[in-house]
């Protein structure tokens, strides 16, 4: 017996599990190679009723946490930087934060299939809370950047732990109901998060967008540790592959760069562009040639094939891509044609980000209860891809007909999220849900800046214009004539097409597997 067998056949409250078990759930001590060894069914979680409450209420209060730093910090800048004297690297609060999040995500993720989800989410709040502190009590703009990228690296593990935590607690049948509360959580505090933010920065100080943070992280932690004994254990100790994992963190940073400062900072086709590239590719290319020589890859390329896994990330990333790159650039739209504020630009993004959650409700909800669960993402994506040539053909429309087409886009676009996510976690062994779990968010990240980055393109060249997109270039899109803004926009929303497009095809192609667990109506979140 290998002496980390124990860790991966430990159950909850430290109970051994059966031989079966133990073969049902890690049927080798190395990665599993084929996917279909991954076990179909999962054993029923001990834990009570009330105590999966608590622990999906702590959960959501650790998501928020992340889902708000990613926009509370926006309407704050203008503040931070006459306080520092320093306008100059204002763009670095954000872009520090989005590259260590980005580049962690499948660090916590296999992390956590080695060490456990307690020790690394542990790990990941208080790097999380540091980092915040570091951020309230910065004495300038260099110390406040640095801080930033500490909190991205705490921040960067909250998702992946989530998710997988989820998937340690609820059964994937089941795990589908739950996608609405989380979905809502992610929407309130994308939301929310600005509205905050300023109110902070003007009446109180924007020192408090930082220090919030503790109390609420300690709570979640308060809430979730005590109770992180009772959940099952699936995690199994082996060598870390570090070389592994500093590659595809290198390669995660440095192509996150060249998305953000590309055709903003610099041209597509310029020297330092194109070395950024080429350095990009070089490093990928290692970590691939490092992890078919390792015995256990930090992140094993096997794992990402399959008919389940490829097609799941690659239909969940271009929804992520889709969502965030028309929540970045419909404001623009907004302004330059029907002349609205950028406060009421902000509101008209509701039917955009919120109808969403309403799809992936309905989605998560029908995995529950019937065989041939893909069907309902196939029909929204379709749906979706519908809405979106209308939008794209038919502008402009006028606003209410404009924001009813988007909320149909939106709803059918949200059925996406909890498909992708439960038939992935279904799709592999247990002791590998946190490896597979981190990918994914990390491939989101990264289809998300390339959505960003690709329509900002769009944009740059249809309008013959050095401006990046975003509500904070409003000012200067006022010279922008109404028809042109329309014209341009329409090779926008197509390339909004071209990704929901792929979303549907991979939910088409993508194996339907039966859901582990049984049936069963949605549990109440309150009392």
């Amino acid at each position: 017996m290998n002496k980390f067998e124990p860790e991966s056949r430990r159950a909850s409250g430290g109970q051994p599990l059966t031989d079966a078990q133990a073969r049902e759930l890690s049927p080798s001590l190395r990665e599993v190679i084929d996917l279909s060894d991954a076990p179909p069914l999962a054993p029923e979680s001990p834990l009570s009723q009330g105590e999966v409450r608590t622990i999906l209420l702590s959960l959501m209060l650790t998501m928020f946490l992340a889902a708000l730093d990613q926009t509370i910090v926006a309407t704050a800048l203008p503040t931070i930087g006459r306080q520092f004297h320093d306008v100059a690297n204002l763009s670095w609060i954000i872009t520090a934060y989005l590259l260590a999040s980005t580049a962690v995500a499948p660090v916590f993720g296999t992390l956590s299939d080695i060490y456990g989800r307690k020790a690394m989410i542990i790990v990941s709040l208080s790097l999380f809370i540091a980092g915040s502190v570091v951020c309230a009590l910065a004495p300038n703009m260099t110390v406040l950047i640095l801080a930033r990228g500490l909190q991205g690296l705490g921040g960067g593990g909250i998702m992946p732990l989530v998710q997988t935590i989820i998937s340690d607690v609820v059964t994937p049948r089941e795990r589908g109901q739950y996608q609405a509360y989380f979905s809502g959580v992610w929407v309130s505090a994308g939301i929310g998060g600005p509205i905050l933010g300023g109110v902070f920065a003007e009446h109180l100080h924007w020192s408090m967008i930082f220090w919030i943070n503790v109390p609420l992280a300690l709570l979640g932690l308060g809430l979730l540790l005590p109770r992180m004994a009772r959940i099952p254990v699936f995690h199994r100790m082996r060598k870390v592959d570090w070389l592994g994992g500093v590659l595809l963190m290198a390669s995660a940073v440095l192509f996150t760069l060249l998305l953000t400062w590309g055709g903003t900072r610099f041209a597509w086709l310029s020297t330092p562009a194109l070395a950024m590239m080429g350095v990009t590719v070089l490093l990928a290319l290692a970590f691939v040639w490092h992890a078919l020589r390792t015995a256990e890859p930090f992140l094993p390329l096997p794992l990402l094939a399959g008919r389940v896994v490829p097609f799941g990330i690659l239909a969940g990333g271009c929804a992520v891509g889709a969502m965030v790159g028309l929540t970045v650039h419909l404001p623009i739209y907004y302004l330059g044609v029907y002349q609205l504020s950028a406060s009421e630009a902000g509101l008209a993004l509701i039917p955009l980000v919120a109808v969403s959650v309403l799809g992936a409700a309905t989605a998560g909800r029908t995995m529950a209860t019937v065989k041939r669960y893909k069907r309902v993402a196939i029909a929204g994506t379709g749906m979706a891809v519908l809405t979106g040539l209308v939008m794209m053909l038919a502008t402009p429309l006028p606003l209410w007909a404009l924001l009813s087409v988007l909320s149909v886009f939106a709803f059918g676009l949200g059925t996406t999220f909890p498909v992708s996510v439960v038939s992935i976690q279904n799709a592999v062994a247990k002791p590998q849900v946190g490896t597979v779990t981190g990918a994914m968010n990390f491939f989101r990240a990264l289809m998300a800046s390339f959505a960003v980055a690709a329509m900002t393109t769009i944009l740059l060249i249809a309008l013959g214009t050095e401006l990046s997109g975003g509500v904070e270039q409003a000012d200067a899109f006022h010279n922008v004539a109404a028809g042109d803004m329309v014209a341009a926009f329409r090779y926008v929303f197509a390339g909004a097409v071209a990704l929901v497009s792929v979303s549907f095809l991979c939910m088409v192609l993508m194996e339907e597997r039966t859901l582990a667990g049984p049936a069963k109506p949605p549990m109440e979140m309150a009392e």
